[in-house]
């Protein structure tokens, strides 16, 4: 039985055409952090449980950690990296430094890409929808709440509610 080989895969990464040369069960966290250096993205738990590796792919949230390289043909993949030049996701990271919702830094690339998913899909939650988003997401440093409030004021800011 011979090894397995890498294989060229082509999708856009933060807006850019990207070719990637990996295996094909390689964890997309790990072609995203080895190969093409964007080390935003963080590995926490390896298992899809804590959400610190979270990207969106194809316009939809997903645990890194979990999604084999060879799933990401032709895909669009947002990073934290490309976060500023997302309109909904820059919101959100302005809100954060404004309300306090980054501790360590370990989660929030994945709770800033949750919630910018969340107001991608809904402009205005309700504050049990954004603690629903938030779910699949671990946070050791805060009780949440200013992450919540964080989400909250990016919500109102899109809507032009805020004062």
């Amino acid at each position: 039985m011979s090894a397995p080989k890498k294989i060229s895969l082509h999708c856009t990464v933060n807006g850019e055409p990207r070719e990637l040369n990996a295996y094909p069960m390689a964890r997309l966290l790990d072609v995203l952090r080895e190969d093409l250096r964007l080390t935003g993205t963080k590995e926490g738990c390896g298992e899809g449980e804590c959400g610190a590796c979270a990207v969106i792919l194809n316009g939809e949230l997903v645990n890194s950690c979990l999604v084999p390289a060879i799933q990401v043909q032709g895909a669009e993949i947002l990073t934290i990296e490309g976060a500023a030049n997302h309109p909904i996701a820059a919101q959100v990271q302005e809100a954060f430094l404004r309300h306090g919702g980054v501790q360590c830094g370990i989660c929030s690339p994945g709770v800033i890409l949750a919630a910018a998913n969340l107001l991608s899909h809904d402009k205005a939650p309700s504050e049990a929808d954004i603690r629903e988003s938030l779910a699949g997401n671990l946070c050791r440093c805060t009780g949440y709440s200013k992450i919540v409030d964080s989400v909250a004021y990016a919500a109102s800011d899109l809507k032009g509610t805020r004062s």
